[in-house]
């Protein structure tokens, strides 16, 4: 199995710390939120990991050199790094830059670096791959302005900003206008098959990860999933670090 952790965010909501480090390293419950994620995947099993990095991407590139050196008796995990030092690609053109460090015949797992959480990824990547799926997004009913929209089928349709009306995709007319349709919280992990990762080179060097689902949901089987019991934390605010410490010592 192979994974690709988000790590090049430039961090602005967790502001002064960002100042001189990345949000990859942040510190939650004595371990920097990258070790975290790393940690957690190689234990579910993943043998390959891809880090893209940008805002201080050198200490992120330092991180890992340190980390595989002490870790290398203990792991076969093979960390991989995706420079984007010179331009930040948002969350798709992430992807799409990283493709050449993928394995062309397995699924992705995509992950975001500040979210905290108790899903059995080795599973939820197993569903993906039984539901024949070109991507598997994990969602929840959890409270949020911005919502991804499913059919009965939890096939998604579209997204919807609740605060301001905004509708993107292709959600019928009537599903807008009367709420119709499941609206489910995206918790910024995914599996993707790898025709998805070819599709990609069509699209701009930059793009939303989101944007690109909602214009291949059309042709493709874009599915939500939900785990009973899910939960998690956004690390992406400096009052959500004594959560994320909470939460960390609860799921030790």
């Amino acid at each position: 199995m192979q994974a690709f952790i988000l790590a090049a965010g430039l961090g602005t909501r967790l502001k002064p710390l960002t100042d001189t480090m990345p949000k990859a390293l942040v510190p939650v419950g004595g371990k920097p939120l990258l070790q975290h994620q790393i940690e957690r995947l190689s234990a579910a099993g993943f043998s390959r990991i891809v880090i893209n990095v940008h805002h201080f991407g050198e200490q992120i590139i330092d991180f890992v050199e340190r980390y595989k050196a002490q870790s290398a008796a203990d792991t076969a995990v093979e960390l991989l790094i995706s420079d984007e030092r010179l331009e930040l690609l948002d969350t798709g053109g992430a992807l799409r830059h990283a493709a050449h460090l993928f394995d062309p015949t397995q699924p992705v797992l995509v992950h975001n670096v500040d979210i905290l959480h108790n899903v059995d990824l080795a599973r939820l990547y197993a569903r993906h791959t039984a539901d024949a799926a070109s991507a598997t997004l994990l969602v929840s009913p959890r409270d949020t302005s911005r919502y991804l929209v499913f059919d009965a089928a939890m096939h998604l349709i579209g997204w919807k900003n609740i605060k301001t009306g905004e509708v993107k995709g292709t959600i019928p007319p009537s599903s807008a206008e009367d709420g119709a349709g499941r609206l489910l919280a995206f918790s910024g992990i995914h599996v993707l098959s790898p025709s998805l990762l070819s599709e990609m080179q069509a699209w701009p060097a930059r793009f939303s990860i989101i944007d690109f689902y909602l214009a291949t949901c059309r042709h493709t089987t874009i599915l939500g999933t939900e785990f009973e019991g899910f939960r998690m934390v956004d690390v992406g605010k400096i009052d959500t670090l004594a959560i994320a410490e909470d939460f960390i010592t609860k799921n030790r």
